[in-house]
């Protein structure tokens, strides 16, 4: 059952990575009023710091999913830039103890 959870997680970490854009950094936009960014979170060391780093992007303002993987060691988030932004998001997993930075694509 964990097995296919994983699975299915790491699929949609796949699709929502797809959706940042090319290298130079900005997030690509998603669809209309919500951006996609890719963070990297190298400090993630146990099952617990995917909870962790999840629960603090979600309690952003204007996030509306964070998948994080510790397998990839990432965070993919979709926001509304209008509401949120790329410091927010990082301060928010360097809050929690895991500093993150935007993966360049």
């Amino acid at each position: 059952m964990n097995r296919i959870l994983y699975v299915l997680v790491a699929a949609l970490a796949i699709v929502a990575a797809n959706l940042v854009g090319p290298a130079g950094g900005g997030p690509k936009q998603a669809w209309a009023g919500q951006a996609t960014v890719a963070l990297s979170v190298p400090d993630m060391t146990c099952a617990a710091c995917p909870i962790t780093v999840g629960k603090s992007l979600r309690r952003v303002d204007g996030v509306v999913l964070a998948e994080v993987s510790l397998e990839e060691l990432t965070a993919v988030v979709t926001y509304d830039p209008d509401r949120t932004g790329l410091a927010e998001l990082i301060k928010a997993t360097t809050n929690v103890g895991y500093p993150s930075t935007v993966i360049e694509r």
